[in-house]
């Protein structure tokens, strides 16, 4: 109960954050719509791994080192455009598929995909992402206490990470239930594509800041 507060502070403030548009976003709704609901699942899970990557940098302290690094920082981010750039070209070149679905593999624009890929680029996409660096590291200096025993820390970690998890995996869940299969119905590719133009833009903003 020591703790409590400090723990809601962070809850919502991840609430926030993690409903946010942004990359993992963008990924988890492109996946949904062109792959279906298992791959998106994956893709979500690897998402909310990846949290995990930046607790622990959080925890030894190369959060602070990364941000007031400014070379090392700005590496990271157009590591991070480039590969916000290359799932945008997928999403783009997304087209209707033989048999109508927009959630199979039909499509021959499409690359199949398996659940191994689909796992490493959702947490390669949030693990790349310099925004989540900041984050934690304000979550880590600001909002957590200093005197905070580590494995109360840890914990806060595990939570923000399967919280994460949960949230995309619930939004795919969301996004391929029959009632929104039917809703994006044949034009699925289109919304595949705006997701293309969303990522061009966040890679975009990360080298522009």
């Amino acid at each position: 109960m020591e703790y409590l507060n400090e723990f809601i502070t962070i809850a919502l403030v991840h609430l926030v954050a993690v409903a946010s548009p942004g990359p993992d976003f963008a990924i988890v709704v492109r996946h949904s719509v062109a792959y279906g609901r298992r791959i998106a699942m994956y893709t979500s899970i690897g998402i909310g791994l990846a949290i995990l990557l930046h607790v622990a940098y959080s925890l030894v302290g190369l959060s602070v080192i990364i941000a007031s690094t400014p070379w090392l920082f700005t590496t990271i981010s157009y590591l991070a455009a480039a590969y916000l750039l290359y799932l945008a070209v997928g999403a783009l070149r997304s087209g209707p598929s033989e048999n109508g679905d927009p959630r199979t593999q039909v499509n021959k624009k499409l690359p199949p995909i398996t659940v191994k890929k689909a796992f490493w680029t959702g947490f390669l996409t949030n693990g790349l992402n310099p925004k989540a660096t900041l984050f934690f590291l304000s979550l880590f200096t600001a909002i957590i206490d200093v005197n905070t025993p580590m494995m109360v820390k840890a914990g806060y970690g595990v939570y923000l990470a399967v919280a994460t998890g949960l949230w995309f995996c619930f939004l795919s869940y969301l996004l391929s239930t029959s009632k929104v299969a039917q809703l994006i119905g044949e034009k699925g590719y289109w919304l595949d594509r705006t997701m293309g133009v969303l990522l061009v833009g966040l890679a975009t903003k990360l080298v522009i800041g």
